[in-house]
């Protein structure tokens, strides 16, 4: 198994990276830090091609994936996790860079991580193409117009692509994480329910992906939550969340 895998350095990525080379997957790896992706790289069984890179860089995206193919054909699954979340409030004019920054990350990103790969799977007629969303996304939360705006377009994104690639063989599946132990909610000081465990979620997330289910909650609990968020008035979720807790202004993680 071939796996292109961003934001692979920390968190969901790293324990995506260590739960698939565990199972024998050969592993393209993306992410800023470079130190880290050779650290993990040389901590992983069997051997695996790193690339230092950001995905708001579109060019640099498309050569690691056109480098990865070369070396090793086109990968069955890839994996748009890279993400950042930075608390932003909407009359502070300095957060409206950072809101810039996290659109760049969290949705280009994600199309300039699976764009390169699309043909390719087109043509073989198989793959998963796998974005990581979040329930952020669902509905607007206060203190995360950007995080929660970014993931609300990410989901819409890969809705389209689902449809656009329906008939060809290749599937596209949409995870949308709750809240997991990561150092992007270690800063949370607000109280966060049915938390899971980066490995125990990278457990399910991989469950998920080899289902090739469209559009999966995790854990399933915060499902649940998803739904009921949903169908609230506006007048009741705004009573209920705007008393909810906010992520610090200024973080980018």
């Amino acid at each position: 198994m071939r796996i292109f895998l961003t934001g692979a350095s920390s968190g969901i990525g790293e324990a995506l990276a260590r739960n698939y080379a565990a199972a024998g997957a050969t592993l393209g790896l993306a992410a800023r830090r470079r130190d880290r992706l050779a650290e993990l790289a040389a901590a992983l069984p069997g051997t695996h091609l790193c690339y230092p890179l950001d995905v708001g860089d579109g060019e640099a995206l498309r050569a690691a994936a056109a480098d990865f193919i070369a070396r090793h054909g086109c990968p069955d699954i890839v994996i748009a996790n890279a993400g950042i979340s930075v608390g932003t409030l909407a009359d502070e004019a300095d957060d409206l860079p950072a809101f810039q920054r996290v659109f760049q990350t969290n949705v280009m990103g994600m199309a300039q991580t699976l764009q390169p790969f699309v043909a390719a799977m087109k043509a073989r007629g198989s793959g998963r193409l796998v974005g990581i969303a979040s329930v952020a996304g669902i509905r607007g939360l206060p203190g995360a117009g950007a995080y929660s705006a970014s993931k609300a377009a990410s989901i819409a994104y890969l809705e389209s692509l689902r449809i656009e690639l329906h008939g060809s063989g290749v599937k596209v599946v949409t995870l949308v994480p709750g809240y997991i132990a990561t150092p992007m909610t270690a800063v949370n000081s607000y109280p966060m329910p049915f938390i899971l465990a980066a490995d125990e979620a990278a457990r399910r997330f991989a469950r998920a992906i080899e289902g090739g289910t469209s559009y999966t909650v995790i854990p399933w609990q915060m499902g649940v939550v998803a739904k009921l968020m949903r169908l609230l008035p506006n007048p009741v979720f705004d009573a209920i969340f705007a008393r909810g807790g906010r992520k610090p202004r200024g973080l980018d993680l």
